[in-house]
């Protein structure tokens, strides 16, 4: 029994070196296939931060594929500090970046995570069940944990875990940007979106073909490559973009953020009108993404905001909004006693700006339009030229939500 014991502990512990804990910095120096490899200096360095899940037989195989389970490992121990005890905290930039409801996550219910795999059962369930808790992955994300990761794959794992940490990039220009690779067609139009948030980030790129290898296995050398760029913006690829002076980063609906490229100037300044334009209703508005709602009172905010039903939700009694793509803003108001005189001054500010010199034209026409539709329940769809501005006025089917459309021409 005694011998049976010793060999069952062998056995546990070759398990726990060849998938749980980082190898050290005198390991990561033994280790007999990366040098010369392309991507030696990284994987010395991510040695050197404990990061690094190494073989028995002192080998890194850098050119195998990396699995899910290891990438979403290191991408979490990335996040981390490690000290000469070989304990680790949160990164202070991390949890700065984390959202009020993950950094609750991470205090309240991961105050004890010891940043270790487990040494009972599945050894990265600690570390995939932490991350689907932050949003950086779905339970359902991968049948199998312990598969090979493609390409388009680690570009849905970045751009989740973008999108908690940071902000993400504008849709329609990262996708144009992403077009160059002659093998984009190859994914599917979500796996599109993944690929060019992850390659306008500067996080991953190409190959020299032209092609961004779409069903191609990531290595382990390359997944360290990324999470380097991940971890560190500095060394990040440039990606050139010719909307880079007229860039906002704005909330969304989720609570997190991304970032708008707007067509000129005009219209950035136009959002930050809008901004101050919901400041004049003291806290009884909600500004997500480019859209400004506007709301009675408190009570009214709440309800929209904590809405179980989408028509909840958009309970708003008024709205100001931009669309960049289309060039067009936007004035929407519901057609009930208060809701104008609550929030004409706002409506003012934002439209005042837009039409300048034509701001009092405009005015006129909106309060007769407004008029016109509370007293009689319908209203003719109309366009009139109001400066440089084509306006359309249209009257929703419920007969009490009135919408300007405010056109650039």
């Amino acid at each position: 029994m005694g011998q049976l014991n010793k060999w069952i502990a062998i056995a546990v512990a070759c398990c726990v070196i060849t998938i749980g804990v980082g190898q050290t910095k005198s390991e990561a120096a033994t280790m007999s296939d990366i040098r010369g490899h392309w991507a030696e200096q990284t994987i010395t360095q991510m040695a050197q931060q404990g990061l690094l899940d190494g073989f028995p037989d002192g080998t890194f195989r850098p050119d195998d594929a990396v699995t899910a389970d290891q990438f979403v490992k290191i991408v979490l121990l990335a996040f981390t500090d490690k000290f000469p005890n070989g304990e680790r905290n949160w990164k202070a930039s991390f949890l700065q970046a984390l959202s009020a409801g993950n950094q609750s996550i991470l205090k309240q219910d991961y105050r004890d995570f010891t940043f270790k795999p487990s040494t009972v059962g599945y050894w990265a369930k600690p570390y995939l069940d932490l991350a689907s808790d932050l949003h950086f992955i779905s339970k359902g994300q991968f049948t199998d944990y312990k598969a090979k990761l493609k390409r388009e794959d680690v570009a849905e794992i970045l751009y989740y875990l973008l999108k908690e940490t940071e902000y993400l990039e504008d849709e329609v220009y990262s996708l144009k940007a992403a077009s160059q690779f002659g093998d984009l067609q190859s994914a599917t139009s979500r796996q599109q979106k993944f690929i060019g948030e992850a390659m306008t980030k500067g996080i991953m790129e190409g190959y020299p073909n032209g092609y961004f290898g779409v069903g191609r296995y990531v290595t382990r050398a390359e997944a360290l490559q990324i999470i380097t760029r991940l971890q560190t913006k500095s060394k990040r690829i440039s990606v050139k973009n010719e909307g880079d002076s007229f860039i906002k980063v704005v909330p969304t609906k989720d609570g997190s953020y991304k970032k708008l490229i707007f067509p000129d100037q005009r219209m950035l300044d136009a959002y930050s009108m809008m901004e101050d334009a919901g400041k004049l209703r003291g806290t009884n508005y909600d500004l997500e993404e480019t859209t400004l709602r506007l709301f009675r009172d408190a009570d009214a905010k709440a309800l929209a905001v904590n809405g179980a039903t989408a028509d909840i939700r958009n309970s708003n009694e008024a709205s100001l909004w931009l669309d960049p793509q289309f060039l067009t803003y936007g004035v929407t108001v519901r057609l009930e006693d208060g809701t104008l005189a609550r929030n004409m001054e706002s409506i003012r500010k934002f439209t005042d700006f837009l039409f300048g010199y034509d701001a009092d034209i405009f005015y006129r026409h909106f309060t007769d339009a407004c008029e016109r539709a509370a007293a009689k329940g319908v209203l003719e769809t109309t366009t009139k030229q109001i400066g440089s501005f084509s306006v359309e006025t249209r009257l929703e089917p419920d007969g009490k939500t009135l919408v300007f459309s405010i056109i650039h021409t």
